[in-house]
């Protein structure tokens, strides 16, 4: 920033040339007082005072402001004073105003951006403890109730012991997602990269929910056959994650007798993109942009009827970004949604 900064002589020309005037006029008085005005050493000496007063005023000003912008740069943290030299700092006050408004600018910016994480942290804090307190309380509940008295019935007992059972995996299912998220966030998380057939694993994700999708009849399909195998280069385990998890969303917030479908699209020469697509409740669009925040409630009820952990949507984007891929979501609200993401294509068949 320092560098844009400009020399500028206008005011030490103006200031040698006001005192050069008055002192040649007070000492040409004088000497011609005296008798003894001489114009060729009346001129040296104007000469020699304008350039004099010239160089000290320009070289003491220059030092002057450095000094000042210089205490500007350690005491307000403008900038950094180490890259700050006094040859690049003049008398030219416009380019540390527009510095100035530069750095307010930015301060402004960041100042909104600071209130908008704010914002959202004091969302997350809320929904982590509705998310926990939720299994917590329900446990709670069950073993104080055979604590009371209740464990003596035999049947009772073992009934709400396999509901405070059911409560602590829920938490065990939150812990453990939280984890995942911030070890692909921290990279602790390593991939282990292999080229495999995309379309088996999609039908293997088939076979393992067709029992779930089958209470709701809901068809899972592929939009047209795949005779011929399509490679890509991923980690096996985490891509059937993502599909699992996209899968299990639409049969969620599918319709009864609806339809999930997965296709699978040629990008570009290296890439494919995956597209599930169901004709479920759809998604208003102000809820869009936050659906891959973790325990982002599109319902702001605060119910659960469909169960997870509310992290299912935020695991499959870091997974998709850790792959350094990229993932989409198009919905018509009472129409039906689309998620897909991009995949490497394998650049030799196993």
């Amino acid at each position: 920033m320092a560098k844009k900064f400009k020399r500028s002589y206008k005011f030490a020309i103006k200031t040698s040339a006001y005192i050069t005037v008055f002192v040649s006029l007070l000492v040409g008085a004088f000497l011609l007082f005296l008798g003894n005005l001489q114009w060729l050493p009346m001129l040296v000496f104007v000469i020699t005072t304008y350039t004099f007063s010239f160089f000290i005023i320009q070289q003491r000003v220059e030092y002057f402001i450095y000094r000042r912008i210089k205490k500007i740069y350690d005491n307000v943290s403008l900038l950094d004073s180490t890259t700050l030299r006094p040859s690049q700092v003049t008398t030219d006050m416009a380019t540390l105003t527009r510095e100035v408004e530069k750095f307010a600018e930015n301060k402004k910016l960041e100042i909104e951006a600071l209130k908008i994480r704010e914002t959202y942290r004091k969302e997350f804090m809320g929904n982590v403890s509705h998310e926990l307190k939720t299994p917590l309380f329900t446990v709670q509940g069950y073993i104080l109730t055979l604590l009371d008295g209740a464990m003596k019935d035999k049947s009772v007992r073992k009934k709400y012991l396999n509901r405070a059972s059911k409560g602590v995996e829920r938490l065990i299912y939150i812990v453990k997602d939280l984890d995942m998220i911030t070890k692909l966030e921290t990279g602790d998380l390593h991939l282990q990269m292999e080229d495999f057939n995309i379309v088996d694993l999609i039908q293997s994700t088939f076979d393992l929910l067709e029992m779930k999708a089958a209470k709701k009849n809901i068809t899972l399909t592929f939009d047209t056959d795949y005779p011929e195998p399509v490679y890509v280069s991923a980690d096996r385990e985490r891509i059937q994650q993502v599909l699992t998890n996209l899968v299990v969303n639409s049969i969620k917030y599918g319709k009864k007798d609806g339809t999930t479908e997965i296709s699978i699209e040629n990008l570009i020469k290296n890439k494919v993109i995956v597209r599930i697509t169901d004709n479920g409740e759809g998604i208003e669009k102000q809820n869009i942009p936050r659906l891959f925040e973790r325990f982002y409630r599109v319902d702001k009820s605060g119910s659960r009827k469909e169960g997870g952990s509310g992290l299912g949507l935020s695991i499959v984007k870091h997974i998709i970004e850790a792959h350094e891929e990229k993932i989409y979501v198009e919905s018509v609200f009472g129409v039906g949604s689309e998620f897909s993401f991009t995949l490497e294509k394998s650049k030799e068949l196993p």
